[in-house]
């Protein structure tokens, strides 16, 4: 399939103690790199797009280093610019049983957060593009980057290009009140939306009725009225959401929902045991993307997608190292997780 992707955000060096050591046990830290929009990227170049990644990375070596991690999966980093002084770090502690993971950002300064808008020229990065995705994180890093998403949102419409947006609401980053301002300005760029079970209701004051995703409890009559009510708001193509009851650190049951032409199409449940989450948002956006590309149906899309994210809960890392045919056989019905020989 020949299509090409360009995706925009920060790429972070991650820190996480080894196993599931807890911040203060650690003594020493393995080192990876990942990323919203990278790890979407580097999905797509693992089902064989042409897959662009851009941000802005310090001209050093540990700069260097996020790029390589992406270049070894085929992702295209000719538009990443150099400059700046730092790359944005997050510290992962990984949650077990009923103790969660989490997550300390020391992104402050990161070269991308003080990058300006003519340090891009989105004419030339979308030159023969067909689709573009950015999450809620990156025009969270500071009002200049949210301006820099804004512009090119406007030039990929004009140039025809599909765009998809991860809502991906970080409280961390900034209030509910600014998050729902600026993704407001943006998403009437969107095409495609995507969301879990919170971002609507974060973002929006959009919420499910008769769900709590502390208990677990996920009511799909209450999410199908969230996407219906955010298509109907922004005039969305396509409204994706992620269905996840946690039922522990360890063990979720997952599913999504896409909303396309009027009507609603939910994927199969799957019963994951977690070797690693995070990404995996991500990893259900690009499937969604990939199988919009590919012209999948709308049950056949969601069905890629949810298989596509449940096989990176399995997978140490950010990125989701999976191929379409690995995807295509657990969409399919084989989940056994039996050994092939």
């Amino acid at each position: 399939m020949s299509k090409r992707t360009v995706t925009f955000g920060e790429i972070m060096l991650r820190l996480a103690p080894e196993g599931y050591y807890r911040f203060v046990q650690a003594g020493s830290y393995g080192a990876t790199y990942g990323g919203g929009e990278a790890n979407v990227a580097v999905s797509l170049a693992n089902y064989g797009l042409d897959s662009s990644f851009v941000t802005k990375l310090p001209a050093h070596e540990i700069g260097q280093a996020g790029i390589n991690s992406l270049r070894q999966f085929g992702v295209d980093t000719t538009d990443i610019v150099r400059g700046g002084k730092r790359v944005g770090i997050y510290f992962l502690e990984k949650g077990a049983s009923q103790r969660p993971s989490k997550v300390i950002y020391d992104r402050a300064g990161s070269s991308i957060a003080e990058a300006v808008a003519e340090d891009f020229d989105w004419d030339a990065i979308f030159e023969g593009a067909d689709w573009f995705h950015f999450t809620g994180i990156t025009p969270a890093l500071g009002d200049n980057v949210a301006e820099i998403c804004l512009e090119a949102c406007r030039k990929a419409k004009e140039k025809g290009v599909i765009v998809s947006c991860d809502l991906n609401y970080r409280n961390k980053l900034w209030s509910k009140e600014k998050a729902g301002k600026v993704m407001g300005e943006l998403c009437k760029y969107v095409d495609v939306c995507i969301a879990n079970e919170e971002d609507a209701g974060d973002v929006f004051g959009i919420k499910a009725a008769d769900t709590d995703v502390t208990t677990g409890k996920v009511n799909h009559e209450g999410y199908k009225d969230v996407a219906k009510r955010l298509a109907d708001r922004f005039g969305f193509q396509k409204v994706a959401i992620t269905l996840r009851e946690s039922l522990s650190a360890n063990d979720n049951n997952w599913a999504g929902m896409i909303y396309s032409g009027g009507e609603y199409y939910f994927s199969k449940k799957y019963t994951m045991h977690i070797v690693d989450r995070v990404g995996g948002g991500d990893s259900f956006g690009a499937g969604l993307i990939y199988a919009s590309l590919a012209d999948m149906s709308a049950q056949e899309s969601i069905e890629f997608a949810v298989a596509a994210s449940c096989l990176k809960h399995s997978i140490e890392g950010d990125f989701n190292q999976v191929s379409v045919e690995e995807v295509k056989k657990l969409a399919g019905g084989d989940a056994s997780g039996r050994v092939q020989r």
